[in-house]
């Protein structure tokens, strides 16, 4: 949109804000009452509050830089919070593989429990407690514990007026011109109200991309083909419009002795009965405790006990993304623990909500919280039991857990977004095991390709969801990788930043680019740039072309405890 278009408006600084109405904290929520017509301006724009813009606006702000940041919800934090998504990660994360700050909002997630919990001496004595004792990480919590940590991380700037956070918000359309963003104008979600917010860079860390379109910003979706990517795992023919599974969760507990059981939910007998259609082919129903092996594609049984007791030979999904195990706290102080459900269970392939209308995202939406709302009630009155009865009556759908008055979470746990087309794209050779050892043989193929423009370090295996076009899981193994810079810059514009999923990765190599620690690196190291390119008057393209003036950027982001390289 031109600068014409927009409304006329009034820009005002950090110290005109309280005429606006704006709290001296810094917040805006959805009930402030500030002008309809009104504008803010900083050094940097972040729109999205997940894990990458929040660690972008903490970079930034570490920097000396004045931050605008919106978020949809009211909870910051995304995956972590508002997406009810523990933390998934690699087994070294205790001592590398990530940016000193991520570890430092690990330690103060621990600490918080430590301080405030009534947890055991025994919890308390361990250096890496964790809340849940859960199966998929080391750090299984709870996601209030994520905003409460969040939250106290961006306090000082807050009330220092170098950051102004507008939760319940998002972007309407965006001002732009050639190669540069000079505006994006936000609405209220509780009461419309517009504000334009302008800034020399913008950093697009929403969960699906949004920015990309509305700046004209070049971007790919869904699948790309086999001669597109040379990659081993794509397929013959690209579609845009595969997308990996969606998912919305919930939280639960479990009280022995008592009837929980509430309602059917309308689409109950729907997702009862469902087979999903897959190629190849999904085991059996989609509410079962069987699912297709992710590597094999063959049906693997799973167990299912909300005592916590072992299920063996298979895998207790209660204790696989549980976020609180009550041996960890005082007896008496919980009934029983508190899990997370995103399990294949609850994978919604009925549709995409990367590029549709509103109307089309809130039907998926809505259908997706049906699809977690059966497999509840399934859990509930009919899922097998050990001791070969049906249902656990006694599950308690965990509102107050995830902030909702449905007990799901606050906004879907979204695996694939739109993507810039980059300066540099990662492929399958540069990380996927097979075909990096397909390109470089056998010996170099140990390791991942190494990036001259290194910025950041992460791992994960490639973990692709079944998809909406009906494509049953992708994962295989992968290797520790470099943040290439390059895959950080979109081919044209200057001024605009991925922050989230939205990088220059394929949908292959997004399966291990996706995850919370390499998330929060990517944010972390966009506000270095802007940061950097700010100070010495040079816009990211420029630092990355030059070498010297690359060398000295790496050198700026490891002294603030990002890592460039794997260790040994």
């Amino acid at each position: 949109m031109r600068r014409r278009n927009f409304i006329a408006l009034t820009t005002i600084g950090a110290t005109g804000m309280a005429a606006f109405g704006i709290p001296a904290t810094g917040q805006i929520s959805s009930a402030s009452q500030f002008s309809l017509s009104s504008e803010l301006k900083a050094d940097v724009v972040i729109a999205g509050g997940g894990v990458g813009g929040c660690a972008a606006a903490l970079s930034a702000l570490r920097n000396g830089l004045s931050v605008i940041m919106t978020e949809e919800t009211d909870w910051i934090g995304g995956q972590l919070t508002s997406q009810g998504v523990p933390p998934d990660e690699h087994i070294w994360i205790e001592t590398h593989g990530a940016p000193a700050s991520y570890r430092k909002y690990r330690s103060a997630v621990r600490n918080y429990y430590k301080a405030y919990y009534p947890v055991t001496p025994q919890a308390k004595s361990k250096a890496n407690l964790n809340p849940g004792n859960a199966a998929v990480s080391e750090l299984c919590h709870e996601p209030r514990v994520s905003l409460a940590v969040l939250n106290e991380m961006l306090a000082p700037f807050i009330s220092s007026g170098r950051l102004i956070l507008m939760t319940e918000h998002k972007v309407r359309t965006a001002d732009y011109s050639g190669n540069k963003v000079s505006a994006l104008k936000v609405f209220s979600l509780q009461s419309g109200k517009e504000t334009v917010l302008t800034a020399p860079y913008f950093v697009d860390a929403t969960e699906m991309g949004d920015l990309l379109p509305l700046t004209g910003t070049e971007f790919v979706t869904g699948t790309e083909s086999r001669k597109e990517t040379r990659e081993l795992h794509a397929p013959e023919k690209a579609d845009p419009d595969n997308h990996q599974a969606f998912t919305m969760c919930f939280a639960m507990d479990y009280f022995p002795g008592t009837n929980n059981v509430r309602d059917k939910p309308y689409e109950y007998d729907f997702w009862k009965n469902l087979v999903p259609e897959m190629t190849p082919a999904w085991p059996g129903k989609l509410l079962d405790l069987s699912y297709s092996n992710p590597k094999t594609l063959e049906k693997k049984p799973l167990g299912f006990n909300p005592d916590g007791s072992s299920t063996n030979p298979y895998l207790n999904l209660w204790n696989y993304r549980r976020i609180l195990a009550k041996n960890n706290f005082a007896p008496g102080a919980y009934v029983g623990d508190i899990s997370t459900v995103n399990w294949p269970q609850n994978d919604y392939t009925l549709g995409n909500l990367v590029g549709v209308t509103q109307k089309e995202f809130d039907q998926h939406v809505n259908r997706a919280k049906q699809l977690s709302l059966s497999l509840f009630y399934w859990l509930q009155t009919e899922a097998p039991r050990p001791d070969g009865k049906q249902g656990w009556p006694g599950l308690r759908l965990r509102n107050d857990i995830m902030g909702t008055e449905d007990g799901l979470a606050k906004y879907p746990y979204i695996r694939e977004s739109r993507r810039i087309k980059a300066l540099f794209t990662v492929l399958e050779e540069h990380v996927g095991q097979a075909n990096r050892v397909q390109v470089a043989g056998a010996e170099a193929g140990k390791k991942a390709a190494t990036f001259y423009d290194s910025v950041g370090v992460g791992y994960y295996h490639i973990d692709l969801h079944p998809s909406s076009r009906n494509q049953n899981y992708i994962d295989f193994a992968s290797l520790p990788f470099q943040i290439p810079l390059g895959a950080l810059l979109p081919n044209r514009m200057e001024n605009l930043l991925p922050a989230c999923k939205n990088i220059g990765t394929t949908h292959i190599t997004n399966g291990c680019y996706r995850l919370h620690p390499v998330e929060w690196s990517i944010g972390e190291t966009v506000g270095l740039l802007v940061a950097y390119g700010l100070k010495n008057g040079l816009v990211p393209y420029q630092i990355r072309e030059g070498k010297e003036l690359l060398a000295k950027f790496q050198e700026f982001i490891r002294s603030q405890g990002v890592e460039t390289q794997w260790k040994g």
